[in-house]
């Protein structure tokens, strides 16, 4: 959504179009060595990952992610990313947890000094798809 610099309001269309493009998100949710993400972590989009050893975090159940997505339907996506700030080679291995399968059925690994962006689709009640996109 454009927001004005004027006095109040937005307009959608064809207004606005030079103003800056703004959204809101939430302080990044944190993670450090090897624990199952909440279904809060996933959600919040932003995980940065400071682990002190090569670390695995395995996915929320998907129970716990629909508890958080009661609306969600076949077909809707999250999207998260995984930023791994260790200075030293400490990889993070994305595991999967109850309903879960990942595309390619090979596991998948956020190198140290790097970022993986995921999306989380679902494909059926209590089923969700990993895809690693970026």
């Amino acid at each position: 959504m454009a927001l004005p610099n004027g006095a109040g309001g937005y307009q959608l269309g064809d207004g606005n179009q030079s103003e800056s493009v703004m959204g809101y998100a939430a302080a990044p949710a944190t993670a450090t060595d090897t624990a199952t993400l909440t279904a809060a972590q996933v959600l919040n989009g932003i995980i940065l990952a400071t682990p002190t050893a090569a670390a695995a975090y395995t996915l929320p159940t998907v129970a716990d992610l629909e508890a958080a997505l009661s609306s969600a339907n076949v077909g809707s996506t999250v999207d998260f990313v995984v930023v791994n700030l260790a200075s030293s080679n400490y990889d993070i291995t994305m595991t999967t947890n109850t309903g879960w399968t990942v595309t390619g059925g090979g596991v998948v690994v956020v190198q140290e000094a790097s970022s993986a962006q995921f999306r989380a689709r679902k494909t059926g009640d209590g089923t969700w798809q990993l895809y690693r996109i970026a």
